[in-house]
């Protein structure tokens, strides 16, 4: 594309600094504005509930480039900046720091923590968990709590209650299945966790939300079940919404809640792309539309979606990946199961050592490694693979997952 041109990046998080760079290093030579609604530089969300959150690592090692970079690949950063409006007609965009003219825009305005919405929600004590800001308010106010119930049986609120126990910081864990992960995993994987929890002495409670109370700030929780626990600090993992008001208000078209984006990431409006959270992007491999929340999808659209501007897009297919590490288990998932027919598991549950793989129709939807290394690219090319696979032969270990990955390919 022409290099005269303005690209405008709507979002300072992982997708938006790294689409900036990429388009950098895809030899694009015009401008390439950024509008971040944090006053940080862009950086990554996973620390934010692992090391940042415990104090371990400064938010410098989140960083998805050091400042300097900015200047340095001439990348203008504007932080602390809120994008109101966008008129496609004059594609221009609206925001508090002044109207910004656009030839491409690139829309990476992210998520938001759902919100409970029960009575005595507004209390004082309640904690949401998205930013460094949202981080450093949590790991303050748990180095004085009595009562900490983190509610949301997800990866971030099980990440969360792994952190605050490491800060060795008293934690019930209120989750609306008996196992966490437990909707995402199945009932024999989220054992797992169940068990690492309450061996690092968390309190474990199946349980919904139904109100909770205090004066001011809250003091207890109830659950629909009739339980009442003590809380003087309340942290809420229930999932994620994409931010996409900016997106409904300028008309571009959204697919359940999320924009609607093809497989090279644009929108329904020429010249405006989507990606990262707030992007429903269409997925040959799978023949549907999928939104992945997750850093390694917000980093790889950043990528493709500056190919695609320069014109050498091609269609994005990557298989969703994920990381989480609690306690010692530390696990990579790969694939996109939201049904299953059967988990395969192949090693040693109980030492937690293992694969695990969730199959459909006689295929491997996903597969995740807990607590061994080396065989990603074997798990990648099983999920890939549209050929059946044995379940007997997949959890038998004296057959080489290597040889069940190029089985897979070659046939």
């Amino acid at each position: 594309m022409n290099d005269g041109k303005q690209i405008v990046i709507v979002g300072g998080g992982m997708a938006g600094a790294t689409a900036a760079f990429a388009l950098r290093d895809e030899g694009f030579e015009g401008r390439v504005l950024i509008v971040g609604n944090e006053n940080e530089w862009p950086y990554e969300r996973p620390p934010m509930s692992k090391g940042y959150l415990r104090g371990e690592e400064p938010l410098e090692k989140a960083l998805v480039k050091p400042a300097a970079e900015y200047e340095a690949h001439d990348v203008e950063l504007t932080r602390g900046a809120t994008a109101t409006a966008i008129d496609v007609d004059a594609r221009r965009v609206t925001t508090s720091a002044g109207d910004l003219s656009y030839d491409v825009l690139i829309l990476a305005t992210g998520s938001e923590p759902r919100r409970l919405e029960v009575p005595g929600a507004d209390l004082d004590g309640i904690h949401y968990l998205r930013d460094v800001t949202d981080a450093d308010r949590l790991r303050d106010a748990a180095a004085t709590a009595d009562d900490i119930v983190v509610v949301g049986g997800g990866w971030v609120g099980s990440e969360v209650v792994a952190s605050l126990r490491q800060l060795g910081r008293p934690v019930t864990f209120l989750t609306s299945r008996p196992r966490p992960l437990e909707h995402v995993l199945g009932s024999e994987v989220a054992d797992v966790y169940r068990l690492a929890h309450l061996e690092h002495g968390v309190r474990l409670m199946p349980g919904r939300v139904a109100r909770l109370g205090g004066r001011e700030r809250v003091e207890w929780i109830e659950t629909v079940e009739g339980t009442r626990l003590s809380a003087d600090l309340i942290v809420v993992g229930i999932g994620a919404a994409p931010r996409v008001a900016l997106a409904q208000l300028a008309g571009l078209r959204l697919r359940d809640g999320a924009v609607e984006v093809d497989d090279l990431m644009r929108t329904s409006v020429p010249d405006v792309y989507a990606i990262g959270d707030i992007a429903s992007s269409w997925n040959p491999r799978y023949g549907r539309s999928v939104r992945v929340e997750h850093w390694d999808n917000a980093k790889r659209q950043g990528k493709a979606v500056a190919t695609t501007i320069v014109g050498r897009g091609a269609p994005y297919d990557r298989v969703p990946y994920l990381y989480s590490d609690q306690y010692d288990v530390g696990m990579e998932y790969r694939g996109l199961a939201p049904e299953w027919d059967e988990v395969v598991v192949r090693g040693d549950l109980e030492g937690r050592k293992f694969h695990a793989f969730w199959m459909r129709h006689g295929l491997i939807a996903a597969a995740m490694n807990v607590n061994l290394w080396s065989d990603g690219a074997d798990l990648e090319a099983l999920v890939e693979s549209t050929t059946p696979v044995d379940p007997s032969r997949l959890s038998d270990l004296n057959v080489p997952l290597s040889d069940l990955a190029a089985e897979g390919v070659a046939a």
